[in-house]
């Protein structure tokens, strides 16, 4: 009898290690369900990213505005008789003439 419960043990435990250690263990299908998990988060991502493309890439192809802005502001670009005028700042602060951190023309007398 106690030979048979020791067989019985070992067939059990033979049975048990590949659900608990082997290829498809619990936690091999815990860790690729996390995977899974990750994997529709990023597809969802692009999924909004392709969207964004694809409304742009629709856009080059029926409107010219769209067209006209990317060559504005990539290229340069300006129309004809239409004048560009670029404003500088130096980070917000303005520093009035007579107190530039230069060498003024006063101080070489």
């Amino acid at each position: 009898m106690k030979v048979l419960g020791l067989i019985l043990f070992a067939l059990i435990i033979l049975l048990q290690y590949p659900l608990w250690l082997g290829k498809g263990s619990w936690h091999r299908v815990w860790e690729v369900d996390q995977q899974v998990i990750a994997q529709h988060e990023t597809n969802q991502k692009l999924q909004i990213r392709n969207a964004a493309l694809d409304a742009e890439v629709q856009d080059l192809k029926q409107g010219s505005d769209a067209i006209e802005e990317r060559a504005r502001s990539e290229l340069g670009m300006i129309k004809q008789n239409e004048f560009f005028f670029q404003v500088e700042t130096n980070g917000g602060q303005t520093t009035p003439p007579n107190q530039s951190k230069g060498k003024n023309l006063s101080d070489s007398k």
